[in-house]
């Protein structure tokens, strides 16, 4: 899948476009696919890449990836799509590290569902353990 990648990264070192240009983002192989296709062998670096990641997982109801990335301690048993959503986009306003292996990510993320226009503007926290970055929770504004 040469796409371009739902989760909307531009390549590292692209310049910022201007207002009425959009930088392409990076094919979906190249970005959240190699995550996504390979979460045995390729784990997200980072919260960052972890969080669009999901985000793509969203977009291309990829159940599995969402369950296997999110913590134990509060993964749902069971995760359902909502029929007919059809996700827009997504901002990722700030992110950081909290220390090694803890995280924080802001981000918005459109939808529409049965031709309503909703948005998930969130603070998301990671923890990393043995290696692999994973979801906890998150408080949404």
């Amino acid at each position: 899948m040469n796409e371009p990648c739902p989760c909307g990264r531009a390549p590292v070192g692209s310049a910022r476009p201007a207002k009425s240009a959009q930088a392409r983002p990076l094919a979906f192989t190249a970005c959240c696919g190699r995550y996504l296709d390979d979460f045995d062998h390729q784990p997200a670096p980072d919260a960052e890449s972890l969080m669009r990641s999901r985000y793509s997982a969203f977009v291309l109801a990829r159940r599995d990836y969402l369950l296997a990335t999110w913590h134990p301690s509060t993964r749902p048993a069971a995760l359902d799509f909502a029929p007919g959503a059809k996700w827009l986009g997504l901002e990722v306003r700030a992110h950081r590290a909290v220390d090694a292996d803890h995280a924080e990510v802001e981000f918005v993320a459109r939808c529409r569902e049965a031709g309503r226009a909703t948005r998930l503007h969130e603070r998301s926290r990671f923890v990393r353990e043995a290696g692999r970055w994973l979801y906890v929770d998150g408080k949404q504004f």
